[in-house]
């Protein structure tokens, strides 16, 4: 096990007995839903009249690429929801008019969903773009992350997207996890779960059901369950300190999904099976011992991950054997479909186990509002995203993150220094200096200091930074910030978490004195800086 896990499982002991991380009071929140009947609850009847085939499809969230496959699959299969990417979302209108078109081909509403975590997980071409989670760790800030997560959902369901895949509740331990990384609020588990807590409340705020994933815990792999099936040594103990508290943060915020991951977590279930198959995690542990009474939904089906194993009539079965409610992008949607209808007939997945899943799933539709109204009305979609008012909350948010480490003689801020800016996005980075009134000069050796930008540039950090000669080096992280590590040689050193406009803007902001760096690093930089570093300028 990577050492920087023993070191936040032993932090984390240290704290005392693990309960779950929220913010506000526990009288402000409401009571956890359950798939149990209320008085005034439609679900019940709505399932004692479906068949067997129409119960099936709700299960189902697959993926298409026209808008004719999509009606077709929900004419056909009955399913319960539809996934977009990039090629199903061009514009706000027209996306809401998609969105239009499959819920009025639906017998019941859609799950209409999208991986919109912000950062590198992105998927509307057109959205207001904040940092990813990463840079939200950084701001420590549970009002900043509520109201990340409330823009993008007001946007989503503008454009009649009603179930987000976000957010992402892994620790990210592993300075090497090549899945996960940036897209995570840090490493540590009580920040982390003090976060998800306040993105599943903004997302709520939004209109939109929020996802926790990657359940039980992605943050400690260095397999990308994308390509292969990562197995994580945790104990049962190290599991309960380390990857649990987000989880039960965001069940204490009555989260209204919960992705489970493809991963082997051997102190939860040591057969092999990833946890998305795996009755004793998604049943045993996730139902059981959390006390989970929402809908669980697999990660994408598509991935080797859970593929290699039993294959793609057999995964869907045993997902929904295991406890899951919502099998997501599976590879052949008539395959998996006729797979698990004919487990249902067989009496290998018991009406009664077909049934609860439907169950909640249908009160998850109750509960964001689908059975008195889904329509989108694609005139105000333009008005909506990208207003003045959300991209100046990016912009604050982003500010917020910055986060300075390193700042030998008070070479910052740059004022009255002319720069030369090389590296990855440097050009990006050049014209927020010039924004700022910087004169950004075209060689190092005209410059008074150079700006070096990198993203994910590991150990060559070094080697660019020693190129760059005697000139006074400035190193910005654009993307993960372990690229810090390799900037001894450097006179000042800052993590933005991200490429994106806002934060390129801030970081000029910063650079130049406009604005003081208030971040902090979410994760600790092996053998440089530690979990909670970070300067200002005065």
């Amino acid at each position: 096990m990577p050492r920087p896990v023993l070191a936040v499982v032993a932090a984390a002991a240290a704290i005392g007995p693990l309960t779950a991380c929220t913010s506000g009071n526990a009288e402000e929140r409401p009571p956890v839903r359950t798939p149990s009947a209320t008085p005034s609850s439609a679900v019940p009847g709505m399932v004692a009249r479906m068949s067997v085939r129409e119960k099936v499809g709700q299960l189902f969230v697959p993926t298409f690429q026209t808008r004719a496959q999509a009606i077709s699959m929900i004419k056909r299969y009955h399913v319960g929801g539809i996934i977009y990417f990039p090629g199903n979302t061009r514009t706000p209108r027209q996306t809401a008019k998609l969105s239009n078109a499959l819920q009025k081909a639906a017998k019941v509403p859609l799950l209409i969903s999208v991986d919109e975590e912000q950062g590198l997980v992105s998927r509307l071409p057109y959205i207001t773009r904040f940092p990813g989670n990463m840079a939200l760790g950084a701001t420590r800030s549970t009002d900043d992350t509520r109201a990340a997560a409330r823009v993008t959902a007001t946007e989503l369901r503008a454009v009649g997207i009603n179930q987000d895949f976000a957010p992402v509740a892994d620790v990210n331990v592993d300075p090497a996890n090549p899945v996960i990384g940036t897209r995570s609020f840090g490493s540590d588990p009580t920040l982390v779960a003090r976060l998800v807590g306040s993105a599943v409340d903004g997302y709520r705020d939004g209109g939109v059901a929020a996802t926790a994933k990657h359940f039980p815990g992605h943050g400690d792999t260095s397999t990308d369950s994308h390509t292969g099936l990562p197995v994580i040594a945790h104990t049962r103990r190290e599991w309960e300190l380390l990857d649990a508290p987000p989880f039960r943060a965001a069940i204490e915020h009555n989260v209204d999904s919960i992705m489970s991951a493809h991963i082997v977590v051997r102190g939860l279930d040591d057969s092999g099976d990833p946890a998305t198959l795996s009755k004793k995690v998604l049943t045993g542990v996730l139902r059981g011992d959390l006390g989970y009474q929402g809908v669980i939904v697999t990660d994408s089906l598509q991935m080797a991950g859970v593929r290699r194993k039993y294959g793609d009539r057999a995964a869907p079965v045993r997902a929904i054997k295991a406890g899951a409610d919502q099998l997501l992008m599976p590879p052949s949607l008539p395959t998996a479909y006729d797979a698990v209808l004919d487990a249902v007939r067989a009496g290998s997945i018991p009406e009664r186990r077909l049934d609860d899943a439907v169950t909640r799933v249908l009160r998850l539709k109750e509960a964001r509002g689908l059975f008195a109204g889904t329509e989108a009305a694609p005139a105000s979609a333009d008005v909506v995203i990208g207003s003045a008012e959300h991209r100046a909350i990016a912009q604050r948010v982003a500010e917020h993150s910055i986060t300075l480490v390193k700042n030998e003689g008070g070479l910052l801020p740059l004022t009255g220094k002319s720069v030369y800016v090389t590296g990855t996005d440097g050009a990006a980075v050049a014209g927020a200096l010039r924004r700022q009134g910087v004169r950004v000069a075209g060689t190092a050796r005209s410059a008074d200091v150079a700006v070096l930008t990198t993203r994910n540039s590991g150990a060559a950090t070094a080697a660019r930074v020693r190129a760059l000669g005697a000139k006074p080096v400035v190193v910005a992280a654009l993307g993960l910030p372990y690229d810090l590590r390799h900037t001894a040689k450097a006179r000042a050193a800052l993590a933005t978490y991200s490429a994106g406009s806002a934060s390129v803007n801030a970081l000029a902001k910063v650079m130049t004195g406009s604005v003081r760096p208030a971040g902090k690093l979410p994760v600790a930089i092996p053998n440089a800086y530690g979990f909670g570093d970070g300067l200002t300028i005065p």
